[in-house]
Parts: C-alpha cells; sequence; structure tokens
C-alpha cells in the first residue's frame, strides 16, 4: 500500500473521531444547558403562576406587622370579589418584603399564604430563571462555542435581575 494511501486513511479515522467528538461534546453541553434552563424555569413557576394566573384567586393588600423565623405575617384585606378579610396572612420573608410596608399579594388557593402581586411580584418570581439563564449562558459560551448566543442569554438574564431588584 502506498504511503499516501495510509496518509489518506488515517486523516479520514482523525476526522471521523473529530466529529464524533465535536458531537458528543456538543449534545453534552446542550443537555446541560437544557437542565439547567428548565430548573430554572420550573423554580419560578411555583411562585410565578399564583401571580401571572390570578384569574379566580383571592386578591388583596396585606400590612406586614410581623417578621421572624423566614416570613412574615399581618392582616390582609380583600380588593377582589368573593375574597375575605382575614386577620393573619402569611408571605416569605424576603428582600422584596419590610416590616411596616403594604403590600398587593395573591393568596395561594386553600391556604393563608400570599404572594407579591403586580410587577415587582412578577419580576421577584422569575429571580431564578434570571440566574438560570447566566449559568447557562457559561455554559453555551465555553461547550456550545455559540458566543452571540451567550451573550444574550446573559444580557436578558441580567436585565431581569435589575429589574426585579429595582421594582422590590
Amino acid at each position: 500500500m502506498p504511503a499516501s494511501a495510509a496518509a489518506a486513511r488515517a486523516r479520514q479515522a482523525s476526522s471521523a473521531s473529530s466529529a464524533l467528538l465535536t458531537f458528543g461534546r456538543v449534545a453534552a453541553m446542550g443537555t446541560v444547558t437544557a437542565l439547567i434552563l428548565i430548573a430554572g424555569v420550573w423554580a419560578s413557576w411555583g411562585t410565578a403562576q399564583h401571580v401571572l394566573l390570578t384569574k379566580g384567586r383571592e386578591q388583596g393588600t396585606v400590612q406586614v406587622t410581623r417578621c421572624g423565623g423566614g416570613v412574615c405575617s399581618g392582616p390582609y384585606s380583600p380588593v377582589s370579589a368573593g375574597s375575605q378579610a382575614r386577620e393573619r396572612v402569611v408571605i416569605e420573608d424576603s428582600v422584596a418584603v419590610a416590616k411596616g410596608r403594604t403590600y398587593s399579594v395573591v393568596l395561594k388557593p386553600g391556604s393563608g399564604d400570599a404572594v407579591r402581586s403586580g410587577p415587582a411580584g412578577i419580576l421577584y418570581a422569575w429571580v431564578p430563571l434570571g440566574g438560570a439563564l447566566l449559568l447557562a449562558s457559561v455554559v453555551v459560551a465555553g461547550g456550545l462555542r455559540r458566543t452571540r448566543v451567550a451573550w444574550g442569554m446573559a444580557g436578558v438574564g441580567v436585565a431581569l435581575l435589575t429589574a426585579a431588584f429595582f421594582a422590590v
């Protein structure tokens, strides 16, 4: 066998293994990216569903009078038809809630748990997705080598987190 034929076969084998490795990298990093984004949506949806799908839910305001143990509480004043006033509802104690302030809320069905509503509540609910977009952008840039897409994802994530910060 001539030396040029052996060299051609070696290049073909090298090219095939390179293509297989590239496919494996893209598949693995694509899967990691998808899992990160799914986790971000999943973490956000637990709160966002109550804020976005308000039809038929009790809506009103809560004046925060006590905070402790990771939760704040206060009296609930209804705004929506069919909602009843309550002496005490519970809202998660976070940077979005401060003692002595009044917030628009939506009550979770069948409980005394409240979730902030309005623009601030919507943005705050999607904060986990903003973080997931930032994390996934690193994987997209490094693992998938799609820098423009990564910059876009990072920009959307930063915009969401910044908007939530200023709205809260």
